[in-house]
């Protein structure tokens, strides 16, 4: 059974009743029910509980991290990122869902700005699968296709990804690299692009499927320990130097 927990930071429920309307029980609440579908335990966490709900226990007990969030990335302890970063370094997977790619774990991941150009237009967006191979496109056709969703456009100020796995369009004209792999560590992550808090984006099988998918994709198991610092040899070593043999 694969461990994942789903942190949302919960802000715009609070404060959007828009946003309330499309999520009553948090964007993360949607996230936890269509996985509990799979053989997942689910549990949450939102950024005003104690240490952000990121406790060392529940994030040793974390196979997967799902991340949401936006108006308060500045509000994430770095004490709480550290360890957060150094669990994914150790194997566990994390996903970045939408806004997140501004989140401090994820530019802390990345080493770059993550910026990109946007805009709230209502715009449809194509999601085109550009690697029908890999796990994380299993189940899904040649595209997914949202009615409505904020636009994200290039240039994405991100490291080139190991794996590019979907290519957004969007009405009006622009490009995105929308689902993104990278690895770091032991760990796995994966950057998944829609998701914006107005839209009801998480309703979408498809958006669901690739988010079940990369959950199971990011899982990591019986992994070697790497073993670092001043080695013995495992061999005799030989060698002569100034007629010297040692």
């Amino acid at each position: 059974m694969i461990n994942v927990l789903v942190w949302n930071e919960n802000r715009h429920e609070q404060k959007n009743e828009k946003v309330r309307a499309v999520y009553p029980d948090g964007i993360h609440g949607v996230i936890a029910d269509f996985l509990k579908e799979e053989e997942f335990k689910i549990k949450t966490a939102t950024l005003d509980e104690a240490e952000h709900g990121l406790s060392d226990a529940v994030l040793q007990k974390t196979d997967v991290l799902i991340w949401w969030g936006h108006l308060a990335h500045g509000e994430v302890k770095d004490s709480v990122i550290e360890k957060v970063k150094q669990r994914v370094l150790d194997g566990m997977g994390l996903i970045v869902l939408h806004s997140g790619h501004f989140s401090k774990i994820f530019k802390a991941l990345m080493g770059t700005t993550c910026d990109l150009k946007w805009r709230e237009s209502d715009e449809k967006e194509r999601i085109w699968i550009v690697d029908p191979s890999h796990p994380i496109a299993e189940g899904l056709g040649e595209y997914i296709e949202l009615e409505k969703e904020e636009m994200y456009g290039e240039h994405f100020d991100i490291p080139a990804p190991d794996e590019l796995v979907m290519v957004s369009w969007f009405e009006g004209g622009e490009v995105f690299r929308s689902g993104c792999t990278y690895r770091r560590g032991k760990g796995k992550i994966f950057y998944f692009r829609p998701g914006h808090e107005t839209y009801p984006t998480y309703y979408h099988k498809d958006v669901q499927q690739v988010i079940k998918n990369a959950v199971k994709w990011a899982m990591q198991a019986n992994l070697p320990t790497p073993v670092y610092g001043n080695a013995k040899p495992l061999e005799k070593i030989n060698v002569k130097r100034e007629g010297v043999e040692r």
